[in-house]
């Protein structure tokens, strides 16, 4: 039975509920299953094994932030190593994220759904379960399938530090 808090994070003025524990750095980061367009079923750490892997946590693509987080991150993986790998992760239907991606031109980055198990928000202590979807974060695995870096953003609609994030990532080359 997954763990369950509702007093770590507030939408708002209220406190809502999380699903999961919170993983921190040093801990080996949790398998997970998606799915992608077609339901074809994905496991991001093993598809991208030896590689650094940045996972972007994001409620919604059609929401505005969420939009700009994982199109900059585009940009930015058109930049780096092809050692260095990212993740959007979301509860959207893979079709809809699909459908994003051709409309903003995202094609670097990996864009992967949680919408059926919700594997991935749980086993990172980010499921919002009043909304059904992910908290705001971002994780970076290194080559060892062990956490370099965790941020939990403290308000939904903050968007993370993108030079701090890869930043991270090309020390975890290293």
């Amino acid at each position: 039975m997954a763990t369950i808090r509702n007093d770590v994070f507030k939408i708002g003025d209220n406190f809502v509920t999380l699903i999961g524990d919170e993983v921190k750095v040093g801990d080996a980061a949790p398998e997970f299953t998606s799915v992608i367009a077609g339901w074809a079923k994905v496991n991001p750490l093993q598809e991208s094994k030896g590689k650094v892997i940045i996972l972007s946590a994001v409620p919604s693509l059609d929401t505005d932030v969420c939009d700009r987080e994982t199109r900059r991150f585009n940009e930015e993986a058109a930049k780096l190593s092809d050692d260095i790998v990212i993740y959007t992760v979301s509860c959207d239907f893979p079709m809809a994220q699909k459908r994003w991606c051709g409309a903003a031109g995202v094609e670097k980055v990996k864009v992967v759904s949680d919408v059926l198990e919700a594997e991935f928000g749980e086993k990172y202590g980010i499921l919002i379960k009043e909304r059904r979807y992910l908290r705001r974060s971002v994780f970076i695995v290194g080559r060892d399938g062990k956490l370099t870096y965790v941020n939990y953003l403290p308000v939904l609609g903050e968007e993370p530090n993108y030079e701090e994030v890869i930043s991270a990532a090309k020390d975890a080359l290293k």
